[in-house]
């Protein structure tokens, strides 16, 4: 039996852990390595509460239970100490249940696991030495809302590979992915779950590791370095992280100990059947301690920048999912899982008091009121929440014939009513490419090939204006055709088709763009950075809008949804002078046509508000992207010393008809008579 004074010792991280509130439980419970004299030995710990025996079994004993049985420390909670044991052992808990089952068991608090098939953890210790200081210091001066944030959505095993791996492993799938985020200008890379797993197909989201990165691609250590070079590299790192259901895998934590431990034992909370899953107790406080606690070892002990919550909604909800009738309701008789609320904010405390640079982002589809509000505030304090509203509204509106498009106009302006009643980011994920939904190319409304990339760069176009912070799924960006295969890598020989190659180089410019006008992201969370122009041009499917940075410089966004060319199209602008373009999705470099002006002289017309306009040829699916461009006037001309009094008086008159600026040189003209004289010019 223990001693007393080790008792002692662990009165009080278990006493937090069984109030929901020790953090490192990581650190607690699993195995890890220590001395004692001259001997190396491992604690084991586990926590089992109705067991009523366990023991420690591995490739050290031949998995024999009767070599190294645990005793209790508390009530609940199990202890073994075993020596000369090394790196990379495998073990599982031998669990017998009350009723005399001898249930096999993964430990929950592992490191490491075997490589799938196999299902046993594995001892592991880091020896890893961060070398990311520079980027941890530079985050710290960067405040996420008022800054850039372009996602790239990848799922490791498909992005790109050798014929002859079925997983890259984590350094090398850096190695070839660092340049190519740099040349196409993401700020962040978003890695569907890399948790252990035990189902390729379920693409990480069924897990049973919830301290170990998946052992398909390596070992944790190899992990910490794919991250490291990341943040050398500049790339933020977000992981997909599932606290919502686990699955019912014998080895995992579905009924651990024989009785329902870490799950509901009410069977109208138990489980998600459409998902085959159990869901977390969350009204426990060692469950509550196992979850936050792997929150905080993946943003710390691995220094990941974020995390992004998955299906927060089925959380929320007691009957997310569920047919009438076969739902518990809470103690109010509504439908909120108020143990879910409490614990997601509880969540979210603990994340920032540790982590205040890190990013929390919501995958939540409700209309849930404050999710991006702190705790204090009756928020939910996560500090970002996908804007699925936005993405389901869009991609219906995309996907219409454009005949139907003016009837539908308010799908494409609704989401700006709300868009800052939380810190969004606009996804476009893997969800929205899989199960017959189609790659988004192919969503696109068109009658030929060419009107569908036309449609889809205005698409993207309009989506990078749009307030929030951004995210798109792999081969997107390049327009890849086929839906998402997980068993398969993305269709890379489409870049040597020239449609998809022009696709690929405006993603890269369009990117790279919004990286340099922070007029796109600096004040994405309040109607400061924003300012409708037009919204209600329904009849032609066209809006115009206003994005803003805190030095007042904007960017105007034009957008025209319509395979129809608009001739003489007027809109107010807030300054008179000249404008330019600055982007256009329907460049001649991009495959587009190029017919739009590059430059536009204000007329004296009030329209939208403002007692000028612009007129200009919008061309057919295009966005625009404007500027003001005030005429410079000459420097005065240098004259040397030596010259006379009278020499520069007489210099000094020819310069007035110099100063002149061009609008005051010539008389303005309307656009299209200015086309009579001119050649279609080409935008840049």
């Amino acid at each position: 039996m223990q001693s007393t004074q080790k008792t002692t010792a662990n009165d009080f991280p278990l006493y937090l852990f069984h109030q929901g509130k020790n953090f490192e439980a990581h650190k607690f419970f699993g195995a890890h390595p220590f001395r004692r004299g001259r001997g190396q030995f491992y604690r084991f710990r586990v926590w089992a509460p109705h067991a009523k025996s366990v023991s420690v079994i591995g490739s050290f004993n031949q998995w024999d239970r009767t070599c190294h049985p645990m005793y209790k420390i508390s009530d609940t909670v199990w202890e073994a100490e075993l020596p000369r044991l090394k790196q990379f052992d495998s073990y599982k808990y031998s669990i017998e249940t009350k009723d005399g089952q001898i249930l096999d068991k993964a430990d929950p608090y592992a490191a490491h696991y075997e490589r799938r098939p196999g299902t046993a953890s594995k001892l592991f210790e880091s020896s890893y030495v961060w070398e990311d200081r520079d980027w941890q210091l530079e985050k710290k001066k960067h405040v996420p809302y008022k800054s850039p944030m372009n996602i790239y959505e990848v799922n490791i095993s498909s992005w790109k590979h050798k014929p002859e791996e079925k997983f890259p492993s984590y350094i090398g799938f850096a190695e070839e992915i660092i340049p190519y985020l740099k040349k196409m200008s993401y700020t962040h890379i978003e890695f569907m779950p890399l948790t252990e797993y035990p189902f390729d197909g379920s693409w990480g989201y069924q897990v049973t590791g919830y301290f170990a990165p998946t052992s398909r691609h390596g070992t944790p250590d190899d992990f910490r370095k794919m991250i490291d070079m990341f943040h050398q590299a500049g790339i933020g790192v977000i992981l997909d992280w599932v606290p919502a259901h686990f699955p019912k895998d014998p080895m995992g934590l579905c009924e651990f100990d024989g009785t329902y431990c870490y799950e509901y034992a009410d069977p109208l909370k138990m489980e998600h059947k459409g998902w085959g899953t159990r869901v977390f107790d969350y009204g426990k406080g060692e469950v509550c301690s196992f979850l936050i606690s792997s929150a905080c070892c993946w943003l710390e002990d691995f220094h990941l920048d974020g995390l992004r919550v998955d299906a927060v909604a089925s959380m929320l909800y007691l009957d997310y999912d569920r047919p009438d009738g076969e739902w518990r309701p809470n103690v109010y008789g509504g439908h909120e899982n108020l143990e879910a609320v409490d614990f997601l904010r509880h969540l979210n405390e603990a994340a920032f008091a540790r982590n205040p640079d890190i990013l929390m982002i919501a995958e939540e589809s409700t209309a849930w009121p404050m999710v991006t509000k702190p705790t204090d505030m009756g928020g939910l304090g996560f500090n970002f929440k996908w804007n699925m509203g936005w993405m389901n509204d869009m991609l219906s509106y995309i996907s219409l014939d454009p005949i139907y498009r003016a009837f539908n106009h308010d799908k494409l302006t609704f989401s700006f009513f709300y868009c800052f009643s939380e810190n969004y980011i606009l996804p476009i994920s893997h969800d929205e490419i899989v199960y017959g939904k189609c790659s988004m190319l192919q969503k696109m409304s068109g009658q030929n090939e060419e009107e569908k990339f036309a449609s889809y760069r205005a698409f993207l176009g309009y989506m990078m204006a749009h307030p929030g912070k951004k995210l798109l799924f792999m081969g997107q960006e390049f327009a890849q055709k086929n839906e998402w295969n997980y068993e398969t890598q993305l269709d890379w020989e489409l870049l040597e088709q020239p449609a998809h190659k022009q696709m690929e180089q405006f993603s890269q410019d369009l990117n790279k763009f919004y990286l340099e006008h922070p007029a796109l992201w600096q004040d994405d969370d309040s109607w400061q950075g924003f300012s409708w122009i037009s919204h209600d041009d329904y009849q032609q499917s066209v809006i115009a809008f206003r994005r803003i940075d805190d030095d007042g410089k904007e960017i105007i966004a034009i957008c025209n949804f319509c395979p129809v060319q608009r001739n003489d199209y007027k809109i107010g602008v807030p300054k008179e002078g000249r404008y330019q373009t600055v982007f256009n999705t329907d460049a001649a470099v991009y495959g587009g046509s190029g017919i739009t002006e590059k430059k536009f002289e204000t007329l004296p017309i009030s329209m939208h508000g403002f007692e000028q306009c612009i007129s200009m040829t919008l061309a057919p699916l295009s966005v625009l992207y404007l500027e003001y461009a005030p005429v410079k006037k000459r420097a005065p001309r240098k004259t040397t010393a030596a010259k006379s009094t009278t020499t520069k008086k007489a210099a000094v008159k020819p310069k007035k008809a110099v100063i002149r600026t061009e609008s005051a040189a010539k008389p303005t003209a309307s656009v299209s008579a200015r086309k009579k004289k001119a050649t279609k010019s080409e935008s840049v």
